[in-house]
């Protein structure tokens, strides 16, 4: 038997009906094709795991591992960048000395 796979917002969307309390959890789950006891494990995880979502401290430490990663990212941009640099420098200066100061003209031909 093949496992479903739920996505958060929809995990999010029973609880918070349950959590409502307009409906029974059995209903919810019957309604949603759910297994109740599976319903229930999500109720518990989204309570245990709610206080997270005001904790200052946890919320400073995850920006920060946001911008690291960010700054990461830019520095081997800026690295790549450098290095395409240097390559393309190289390549005029190479090419300068096989063709000629005039080699662009010989390789800028317009096909129309």
């Amino acid at each position: 038997m093949a496992k479903t796979m739920y996505t958060a917002k929809f995990k999010a969307d029973r609880v918070l009906e349950v959590l409502r309390g307009d409906e029974t959890l059995g209903a919810i789950a019957s309604r949603h094709n759910i297994n109740p006891n599976l319903l229930r494990n999500w109720k518990k995880e989204f309570l245990e795991k709610a206080p997270q979502l005001f904790d200052e401290s946890n919320r400073n430490r995850e920006n920060v591992a946001k911008e690291r990663q960010a700054e990461a990212e830019r520095e081997e941009l800026l690295k790549t960048v450098g290095q395409l640099t240097i390559e393309r420098d190289w390549l005029k200066k190479k090419s300068i000395e096989v063709f000629g100061p005039d080699y662009e003209k010989r390789f800028s031909k317009k096909p129309f």
